[in-house]
């Protein structure tokens, strides 16, 4: 990591409203890390949706927890908050919600619905760069929301990924955990305000974004709205052609 990686994650911040971004090299990494740092592991399950990349899921695996599912409400193929709260056990711990397809979930009534049950609520984010939930973007609502930076995204650095919170310790927590558990990367240790010592507090892993990547990102993130009125308009263009209006309009996500 370097000055680059350090000044992406504060203009992500910015641009998405967020008090912490740490920048990672790929959304899996995002999600996997936001889990372990909300506690889950064995016994616990996660409840999430059955329309998604396997990758939702198998972050949930790979920490020994179970997958709960709940259906999706047809009309925007987001979870559906009513079969949501019927899938709250003993055992649940988290909801893993994902804004499919760059349309916000019902971020409202599914916070409530982990708030009231006590569960951590982890955002995918993958297709959700720029997307709004009324009126304030996703990853500014101050719960932990994972974004990718993939190839096929709308704003990416070939691979790579962002996880927000508002939550200090949660933050901190996430970047020792992205870069082997170490207090200090050799960055910091290696300049000249820099202090060569530092601690491996906690088995870490090797997820964080190269300076390269975030050089990149520092870029995309500047057309970012320009690339979205650009998707907009095609996607109007596909309506006007084959002559069909969006059934479903939720104003939230605007």
């Amino acid at each position: 990591m370097g000055p680059k990686v350090a000044r992406f994650e504060r203009e992500f911040a910015r641009y998405v409203g967020a008090r912490h971004a740490i920048a990672v090299d790929s959304c899996t990494s995002a999600l996997f890390l936001s889990l372990l740092a909300s506690g889950i592991g064995p016994g616990d399950e996660v409840i999430t949706t059955p329309f998604t990349l396997a990758v939702t899921v198998n972050v949930i695996e790979h920490l020994g927890a179970t997958p709960v599912f709940a259906d999706i409400d047809l009309p925007t193929l987001n979870l559906d908050p009513d079969l949501v709260r019927r899938a709250i056990s003993p055992r649940a711990k988290a909801i893993l919600l994902v804004h499919f397809g760059g349309l916000a979930c019902d971020l409202d009534a599914i916070g409530s619905i982990a708030d009231s049950a006590g569960l951590a609520l982890i955002e995918d984010a993958a297709h959700a760069v720029g997307t709004r939930h009324r009126g304030r973007m996703i990853g500014g609502t101050g719960r932990l929301t994972a974004f990718s930076f993939y190839s096929n995204k709308n704003l990416t650095t070939g691979e790579g990924g962002m996880i927000t919170t508002a939550d200090d310790s949660l933050a901190g927590k996430l970047e020792t955990l992205r870069l082997h558990g170490l207090t200090s990367d050799a960055w910091k240790r290696f300049t000249a305000r820099g202090d060569a010592g530092y601690e491996a507090v906690t088995p870490g892993y090797k997820c964080n974004m190269t300076d390269l990547a975030a050089s990149l990102g520092i870029h995309q993130l500047r057309k970012q709205e320009a690339f979205l009125a650009v998707r907009a308009r095609y996607a109007r263009c596909y309506d006007d052609a084959f002559g069909r209006e969006t059934p479903h309009l939720l104003t939230w996500s605007f």
